[in-house]
Formats: structure tokens, C-alpha cells, sequence
């Protein structure tokens, strides 16, 4: 009788499997494109250029999905979210994915039917000022006005910092970024507050950035990365499994440039990873050289993080936090075996 159950079992695990592989997944290839909900426009995050092309972190991921679901990263429509109706979307199935600076938190993953698949960024919110007010921290911003943008957790964190630290301040709320900055730029409030990447980008978009200064310190943690809905596990470890890879490549010394030569690596985890030896990608419905599609079509996670992010892309970001975790970070993925 226990054989019988155990039977059955298996049986319902695999019928499970074999729906969500259905789902999703599915929808994408018969579609023949990914529809990847971004922010309206972040630099370094996901932002069109004069020709309409879309760069950034957050891009990347969803160009490595198209990489390795549908073998070309250029498969992909993106469709810019404001942060109110980011989550409908996705729950509406709209979007197949969101990467959107989006801060992974625990109402946010038990209420709101959604699965956050892999930390890409590790942030934390700042406050900027104008240097003329000769502020050295945050503790010192006592009675001030700070613009905030609504419907994000930033309006939750920077009230919590106040009253942690018995600090009175009046909130200025706005239904987007833009709107928060240039409230700030014309001194509606004596600080903008937002996620620390976020205030890089913005102090580029202002026409007087070089008279504002980012505080030194960090007032929340914001663990950003992609979101997908939930009931879909099969979809759901394609998109973690895309940002490991590439962070898993960086670890590997594998990069768009010389991933080709690799394939000819004797390294026995090279091997595995770009399919020569072995079918790894089975398990995750695709086939034995998604990994190397990620590489050779849209690079590593640090080649990423160097081009849009990193101290020699005009946001100047150090790598921090979101170094490998062999050199200081905590960027650390499973490994590929």
C-alpha cells in the first residue's frame, strides 16, 4: 500500500512539473518574445538610448532570459512600469517577468503572489543633499523637508530613520522619481531619499548634480532583483538560474569575448557549464548550452556591472557589496553541476 501511495505521489510531483513547465515557459516560446516589465527609465538599471535600445543591470537579466529560452537576447519588449502598478502586472500576467529595481522583502513575498527569484543588486537607501548645507550625516538632517517617492518602501524606511532617531522632519510625496528630483533640484526639500544606486542615476539626469553630495550612509537594506508570479516554479528557476550563470561565468573567467575559445577548455566545471560535457539545462526545460548563450550574447555579471554601473561608467558605482563573494561581496551563486 505504501508502494501504491508512493506511486501516486510521484505521479502528482510530475504532473506539477510538467504544468508549470507548461506555463510560462511555454507562453514565451510560442510567442517567440519575452515581455520584461523595467522602470521607466533608471541609468545603469534599464534605460533606452537615442535609439530606442534598452541598456542596464536590470535589462541584462531579461536579455539573458531571452538568451537562453529563446537563443537571442534581442527577443525581448520592454514595458516601463510606474512603482503602483508593478506588481498588477505581473499578477496579470502582463509581464513575464519584472526587473525593476524592486526591493525583495517579506510582505512583499507572502502577499502579493508573487516569487522573487535571486538577489541581481545589493542596495540600501541614501539621502542626498546640496553641498551648500555642509551636511556630513544623516543624523543632522533634524526638522528637515525631504521629497520621497510614494508606493515604495523608501517612504516606510526614512520614517522609521527619523523616529529611530528621534528626529523630526516633514515628508514631501510624489508619484514618481522625476517628480521627486526636480522638487528637490529647485529646493521644494533640502533632501531627495531613495535607493543609493537610484541617486547616482538621478544626480547624472539633474543639470547642476555637481552641487548635491550622497550621505554616507545606508539606512535600509534593499535587496533588489526580479520578480515573477507565483505557481510557475519551473519559470520562476529559469530567471534565478540566469542571473547565477552569469555571476557564475564572472566567478569562471568566462566572458562574451573569449567564451567561444573556452568551449575547448580542459576544465571539467567549464565543461559543465557551457554544456560540452553533461545536459544541465534539462532539468530547467532547455537545452545543454543555455548557459553559453547568456555569456556569449549578453556577457558576465561583472562585465555588465562594469559597463552600466562601475567606476568607469559615468554613474561610478564601487562594487562594493556587489563584488564576488571570493573578493569581498556577497554576489554568490550554486554552482553549476
Amino acid at each position: 500500500m505504501k508502494a501504491i501511495h508512493a506511486a501516486f505521489a510521484a505521479v502528482a510531483i510530475m504532473g506539477a512539473a510538467v504544468s508549470a513547465q507548461a506555463g510560462t515557459l511555454e507562453k514565451v516560446k510560442e510567442r517567440g518574445e519575452l515581455i520584461c516589465g523595467t522602470s521607466p527609465g533608471v541609468p545603469g538599471f534599464s534605460l533606452p538610448n537615442a535609439q530606442g535600445q534598452w541598456g542596464g543591470l536590470d535589462v541584462d537579466l531579461c536579455r539573458a532570459v531571452a538568451a537562453t529560452v529563446l537563443g537571442d537576447a534581442r527577443k525581448v519588449k520592454y514595458i516601463s512600469l510606474n512603482p503602483k502598478d508593478r506588481f498588477a502586472v505581473v499578477q496579470s500576467g502582463e509581464v513575464d517577468v519584472l526587473s525593476r529595481q524592486t526591493t525583495w522583502s517579506l510582505s512583499r513575498d507572502t502577499t502579493l503572489g508573487l516569487s522573487f527569484s535571486a538577489i541581481t543588486y545589493f542596495d540600501g537607501q541614501a539621502l542626498m543633499v546640496k553641498k551648500s548645507m555642509n551636511i556630513k550625516s544623516a543624523k543632522d538632517l533634524g526638522g528637515a523637508t525631504v521629497c520621497v517617492q510614494g508606493g515604495t518602501t523608501t517612504e516606510l524606511n526614512i520614517a522609521d530613520f527619523f523616529q529611530k532617531n528621534g528626529l523630526k522632519y516633514e515628508p514631501v510625496s510624489f508619484a514618481s522619481g522625476d517628480e521627486a528630483i526636480k522638487a528637490f533640484e529647485t529646493g521644494r526639500c533640502d533632501v531627495f531619499t531613495t535607493d543609493a544606486s537610484a541617486l547616482y542615476a538621478y544626480r547624472l539626469k539633474v543639470a547642476n548634480g555637481q552641487d548635491f553630495v550622497i550621505l554616507p550612509e545606508l539606512i535600509s537594506k534593499e535587496p533588489l532583483g526580479p520578480a515573477v508570479r507565483r505557481g510557475d516554479e519551473a519559470w520562476a528557476n529559469i530567471v534565478r538560474w540566469a542571473h547565477y550563470a552569469m555571476v557564475n561565468a564572472e566567478e569562471l573567467g568566462l566572458t562574451s569575448a573569449n567564451v567561444d575559445e573556452q568551449l575547448k577548455s580542459a576544465n571539467p566545471e567549464i565543461k559543465r557549464f557551457l554544456g560540452v560535457d553533461g545536459n544541465l539545462g534539462e532539468g530547467l526545460g532547455l537545452t545543454k548550452d543555455w548557459a553559453y548563450r547568456i555569456v556569449k550574447q549578453v556577457g558576465n555579471y561583472g562585465e555588465s556591472y562594469e559597463t552600466y554601473l562601475g567606476p568607469s561608467s559615468p554613474l561610478g558605482i564601487p562594487r562594493g557589496a556587489n563584488n564576488l563573494w571570493s573578493k569581498g561581496g556577497l554576489q554568490y551563486a550554486p554552482p553549476v553541476r
